[in-house]
């Protein structure tokens, strides 16, 4: 069978009984509303983890190493609430975009029933996954992982241990910006630090001991001074040992630049796609869609409604998807050797699963 270029991704069966509808279960009884979506997935758990155990490190450098130690109360103060906000919406987002679904088609309803309640017309057809026994709308993809076809499927992003799609994606895009912004803010306080304390505090530290060059013999020291308790003040910069803040500060540096360099990226790429209405796997493809001119109006249904303070709110919700939305496509010209029409019982697309992991 000849394959047009719009079809290259896919082998479409010309035999009814390919379907088999007779094998796909009924849709099970939709849950409670509000229910939870959590993939268990053992990597993607570690890797959600590991991203929480990192952010609560930052916590722990920055208030306990470079703000409660500090003189200064109100740069204590201002960079403690910067810090402790945009982390706590950081995690938020991650939640969020952890736990919400993000756009599963429902199991199991490709079945003679619901695809005769479609009323399909001349011209028009359903595409199954024989994966998970769905009618797979349209620009939706099959993840191995979550094992569910996801509307408008980006990527499998295993650091939020779930699918990147229509329904979350704005809290990936919330989470990216907030853990590149929380690590910029430690790179500068770190900086900041390490200029302050090995100028003031630091360098004083071999005198207050008597470690100098000159020497603890050569060292001029009064019979009062020795009568006194001998004083040292690194804890001005740090309640810890010089050597154990210099590597609490170098490992917080590696890891904030890392991650300013990552999701840096990774949200510049995520608004790219949101605006040219071009997923990652649609990218990666190549498929030849109608390219849009870049505007706002994608990004409004994104984050849902005109620009406000819930565009970073990652508490705000989502325009809710009907759950028919796009099951029926219509047939081209140019797909008519390659589909079926209604006049046979339904069409049907062997797409194979794609999975897009960032690294």
């Amino acid at each position: 069978m000849m394959l047009t270029p719009a079809h290259h991704f896919r082998n479409i069966e010309r035999k009814p009984e390919y379907l088999q509808l007779e094998k796909c279960m009924p849709p099970p009884y939709p849950g409670p509303v509000g229910t939870m979506w959590f993939i268990r997935d053992g990597c993607g758990i570690a890797c959600a983890i590991v991203t929480w155990f990192l952010v609560l490190y930052a916590e722990f450098v920055v208030l306990f190493v470079m703000l409660i130690p500090s003189r200064d109360y109100a740069y204590s103060i201002i960079n403690g609430i910067m810090f402790n906000l945009l982390a706590f919406l950081a995690l938020a987002s991650h939640c969020r975009a952890m736990l919400t679904d993000p756009g599963a088609v429902p199991k199991g309803n490709a079945t003679k029933e619901f695809i005769e309640s479609l009323q399909l017309k001349p011209g028009q057809v359903v595409y199954k996954c024989p994966k998970c026994c769905s009618i797979k709308p349209d620009r939706a993809h099959h993840c191995s992982v979550c094992k569910r076809c996801i509307r408008k499927m980006d990527h499998h992003c295993p650091w939020v241990n779930n699918c990147v799609g229509e329904n979350n994606q704005k809290y990936f895009v919330l989470f990216t910006m907030y853990i590149a912004l929380i690590s910029l803010h430690a790179l500068v306080m770190v900086g900041v630090h390490f200029l302050h304390c090995f100028e003031e505090d630091w360098t004083n530290l071999p005198r207050a001991y008597g470690l100098d060059r000159a020497g603890p013999a050569e060292a001029p020291v009064s019979l009062h001074a020795k009568a006194q308790p001998l004083t040292v003040r690194p804890a001005e910069c740090s309640s810890f040992s010089p050597p154990t803040t210099v590597i609490l500060l170098i490992l917080l540096c590696f890891e904030a630049l890392l991650f300013l360099i990552f999701t840096s990226v990774m949200f510049g790429t995520q608004v790219h796609s949101i605006c040219t209405d071009e997923t990652g796997i649609e990218r990666l493809q190549h498929k030849d869609r109608q390219q849009q001119a870049r505007s706002w109006q994608p990004l409004k249904e994104t984050f849902g409604g005109d620009f406000s303070l819930n565009w970073c709110n990652p508490f705000s919700g989502q325009p809710e998807i009907p759950p028919d939305k796009d099951l029926v496509r219509q047939v081209s010209q140019s797909d008519t050797d390659d589909t079926l029409a209604t006049e046979e019982p339904t069409g049907t697309t062997d797409e194979e699963p794609v999975e897009v992991m960032d690294a």
